[in-house]
């Protein structure tokens, strides 16, 4: 008796099914990107060619991609990458995957550029603190041509795909990039910022091991820990952001909801901050605090943001 043909509409029916019972996450999606991603097309083309019939060897690979999905991989670290900013991003084990949600702090910096006067003075210096993948740093990149944009993150390995992607977007010439703990690299030198952005570390330590397998297992834990409480890095941010800004520069932090209350109290007590707010996310939770450092943007163009 010869082996069943299997067609792509056939085989994606079946996965789905199979992922479903199995307890995984959007079952036809991650069946049709994982056999996208094994037959090197996109998923549109997946539905231009519904009956097209796959040989042993395309079989086996989804299938290989399939049993690590079910051992609850990430199938973003199954394909590589990850969209954000309608761009597609290297990741892997070593970087936080990038979520949908971070897309507002760029929306947010765009806005507060257009805002502000830092046009005017030849473009504003942007660090995006804990950079990562460095989605944030590209996007930023390639949305505000005369932008002076930093990076930094506590790993090398970090670095190295932050900097794959700022290359592979084209960017990677407009990136200054820094190895160190949050303010480590910047420390004694002359660098001021008009913009610093940053998804920190803010899952409280005593709640990892509650966090789902494809992110307690498979995400790198010093981008997801934030102490106890979750807020050890949003204080440190908090309290000596402002030695790293210009007056009038901003800080956008992106946080857990249930700690925006208590990051706006510790902007109050530093003193230093105005026009402090919190803004939501997608699903309408308060997901960022917003704030100004005290003082006046300065009237000409800064050169400290050079390097």
């Amino acid at each position: 008796m010869a082996p069943k043909t299997w067609t792509v509409k056939e085989l994606i029916t079946v996965t789905s099914d199979y992922l479903k019972n199995k307890e995984i996450d959007s079952p036809r999606l991650t069946a049709e990107i994982l056999l996208a991603h094994q037959l090197k097309i996109t998923r549109i083309k997946l539905y231009l060619n519904y009956d097209q019939p796959l040989d042993d060897k395309e079989i086996s690979g989804y299938r290989s991609f399939i049993r690590r999905r079910v051992n609850r991989e990430p199938f973003q670290h199954i394909t590589g990458t990850q969209e954000f900013w309608s761009m597609d991003f290297t990741v892997g084990p070593h970087v936080l995957i990038p979520r949908s949600e971070s897309e507002l702090l760029v929306e947010q910096v765009i806005s507060l550029s257009k805002e502000n006067e830092f046009r005017r003075k030849g473009g504003e210096t942007i660090l995006d603190l804990g950079t990562g993948s460095g989605v944030l740093a590209v996007s930023l990149a390639r949305e505000l041509e005369g932008a002076i944009l930093w990076a930094s993150d506590i790993s090398d390995e970090a670095l190295e795909i932050a900097r794959l992607n700022a290359k592979n977007h084209g960017v990677d010439e407009r990136i200054h990039f820094r190895l160190g703990d949050l303010w480590e690299p910047f420390v004694g030198q002359s660098l001021k910022f008009d913009v610093i952005v940053t998804n920190p570390p803010y899952i409280a330590s005593e709640a990892f091991d509650a966090l789902s397998p494809e992110v307690r297992d498979h995400e790198p834990r010093v981008a997801l820990d934030g102490g106890k409480g979750g807020m050890l890095c949003i204080e440190r941010i908090i309290r000596d952001g402002t030695e790293y800004l210009n007056p009038g520069g901003w800080l956008l932090i992106e946080m857990d909801p249930e700690q925006t209350t208590e990051a706006l109290s510790l902007m109050d007590e530093n003193g230093q901050y105005r026009e402090k707010r919190r803004i939501r996310d997608y699903a309408h939770q308060y997901r960022f605090v917003v704030a100004r450092k005290t003082g006046t943007a300065h009237n000409k163009k800064h050169e400290e943001g050079k390097p």
